[in-house]
């Protein structure tokens, strides 16, 4: 018996380069559907979600309260698979120290923190940190099979997620400080880094998602 094809919404508030996710999905999973939407009822209709963002969290969590998705995203978290990318991540902290300060979804507990430089100035950070870096991985997870540990994947970012229950982590990265680059629970995964950016390193990753079974 043949599996069905996905239904994939990507979801859209106006944040992060949407397009590039969609095409990347397509590229690893031909025969998937796949929307970018905004709407709520094709959002609570598809098989698997992907939460996305790039921009300030001030304006990025005023459209998704704005499209009232983040009521779409609590329910998306409770019922199916769900991939944040960077600021959809970090949207799922309690609170952000970016824009003087702004509250997030609030669906784990834990903080969005700005880099900073180690004391004692022998090394100073360039932030945003943009570029590849290597993943290591806590622990095995499905998203990450066949995706060697140290891969190197491709980041830009100003700010990290530092989540307060450590069992969230499975993967970390280093950059000044060593933070939490992966978290996963039950039929989540968030990453800071942009898979669709990252080669096939990053595909695959994406490919995993697509046909990850909770």
């Amino acid at each position: 018996m043949s599996r069905r094809a996905p239904n994939i919404a990507v979801i859209d508030y106006g944040m992060g380069n949407l397009h590039s996710v969609s095409k990347a999905l397509q590229r690893v999973c031909p025969s998937a559907s796949i929307q970018v939407t905004a709407n709520a009822a094709s959002i609570a209709a598809a098989d698997r979600v992907v939460f996305p963002g790039v921009g300030a969290m001030r304006d990025c969590m005023a459209e998704i309260r704005r499209l009232e998705l983040d009521t779409v995203v609590k329910q998306t978290l409770r019922t199916k698979p769900l991939l944040a990318i960077c600021v959809g991540m970090q949207a799922l902290m309690a609170h952000s120290e970016e824009n003087g300060g702004v509250d997030c979804l609030n669906l784990f507990p834990g903080r969005v923190k700005r880099f900073a430089s180690p004391p004692g100035g022998e090394r100073r950070l360039k932030v945003p940190h943009m570029g590849w870096n290597r993943v290591q991985q806590s622990y095995p997870h499905p998203l990450w099979k066949g995706i060697d540990q140290s891969s190197r994947l491709y980041f830009i970012h100003s700010y990290y997620v530092e989540p307060s229950d450590a069992s969230l982590v499975v993967g970390t990265c280093d950059y000044g400080v060593n933070y939490a680059c992966a978290i996963a629970k039950d039929n989540l995964f968030a990453v800071q880094f942009h898979p669709e950016k990252s080669a096939n390193v990053g595909l695959k990753l994406l490919q995993n998602f697509a046909h990850w079974n909770v």
